[in-house]
């Protein structure tokens, strides 16, 4: 009989905030042809030439006002993540992130080293991206050819609308709005550039950006990060209750001078404040761990631009980190992965 494994992925981060580290974990990102998705030629230019000759240093302090203790934040909380599920399981669950030292190939040795033939790869993002779901199940598959090929590999498919995930989300939500009499709520997803979108559009024509074509039933919805985006919005919305004027879906972190989705996080908390609006809440749900991107980007420069432009209170409501009902969802979806396949074995 086959052993089953799981292997969740998440984002990565440096080793430690000395720019060297950062440089060597940007590369790696930003060299990475789903991310930045321009010919090769264009892309060392643009990252070695360019990018890495400037940004280490301002990354390399941003991720220091960040830091913890125990390391990373988003390492620490994907490991205490990786825990819980563990404990409410009797198969291994490894945890690997796609850029940095805690690589991939590592994750699927460590379970093949506990004799694991068949795993289930978790990318822990709730929409798929080029930039994200693709080019994990990518690196997952190169390494199975490469180094695995007796290794079955099953990938989660984006959970953004499943309703057990919706409502843990929006139930997080709640709880982090407890005790807030916010006027507006942001929800802030991070932005990738508009031709992603037409990338990914298995139709080639349906993805247009054009304020209909999201609404529209198509195909291309099962590959469109935008979407997802809006539709994980809307259904938390109606889970809670709440009225369409007093919540916006914004996009933040664009790199360069190609259109990227919007409306931008940035420029809309800006905009709101100058219009008056004092209380505002924001939460990240393109992100299932905090990280450099919500930390800083988020809850340190959106307040600061919130407050230069007159607002008072800047609610961030933390991502879903290692809430219990998180884990034990991850384990249910693990769990049925395990015994559906059981089930159609005795069948």
């Amino acid at each position: 009989m086959s052993k089953k494994g799981v292997l969740m992925v998440n984002l990565g981060s440096p080793d430690s905030t000395d720019p060297k580290d950062v440089k060597r974990y940007l590369d790696e990102f930003l060299m990475d042809p789903r991310v930045i998705d321009v010919p090769r030629w264009a892309r060392i230019l643009l990252v070695r030439g360019i990018i890495l000759n400037t940004r280490p240093k301002k990354s390399a302090e941003a991720y220091a006002k960040i830091w913890w203790e125990e390391g990373s934040p988003l390492i620490v909380l994907s490991e205490r993540l990786q825990a819980k599920v563990q404990d409410h399981l009797n198969i291994p669950v490894a945890l690997a992130m796609r850029y940095g030292s805690m690589t991939i190939k590592d994750g699927m040795q460590q379970l093949v080293d506990q004799g694991v033939d068949e795993v289930l790869v978790i990318p822990l993002y709730p929409q798929f991206a080029m930039a994200t779901t693709e080019t994990i199940t990518v690196k997952v598959e190169e390494l199975r050819q490469d180094h695995f090929p007796n290794l079955q590999v099953d990938t989660l498919d984006p959970f953004y609308n499943d309703k057990r995930y919706i409502k843990v989300l929006a139930e997080s939500i709640k709880k982090g709005l407890e005790g807030s009499d916010y006027e507006h709520l942001l929800f802030s997803y991070h932005g990738v550039p508009e031709r992603h979108i037409r990338k990914s559009d298995p139709t080639n024509s349906h993805c247009k950006i054009d304020g209909s074509c999201c609404k529209t039933p198509s195909a291309a919805h099962a590959y469109c990060y935008r979407h997802q985006c809006y539709e994980t919005t809307r259904q938390v919305a109606e889970y809670l209750g709440l009225k369409e004027d007093t919540y916006t879906t914004t996009f933040q972190s664009r790199l360069g001078f190609d259109p990227w989705l919007q409306p931008y996080t940035d420029r809309t908390i800006e905009k709101m404040g100058l219009a008056g609006t004092k209380k505002m809440a924001i939460v990240t749900p393109a992100f299932v761990s905090d990280c450099l991107e919500t930390l800083e980007e988020i809850a340190m420069e959106g307040e600061e631009i919130f407050h230069e432009v007159g607002g008072e209170d800047f609610t961030v409501i933390p991502c879903l980190n290692d809430n219990d009902d998180w884990a034990k969802l991850l384990a249910d979806w693990i769990e049925h992965w395990r015994i559906a396949d059981l089930k159609t074995a005795i069948a």
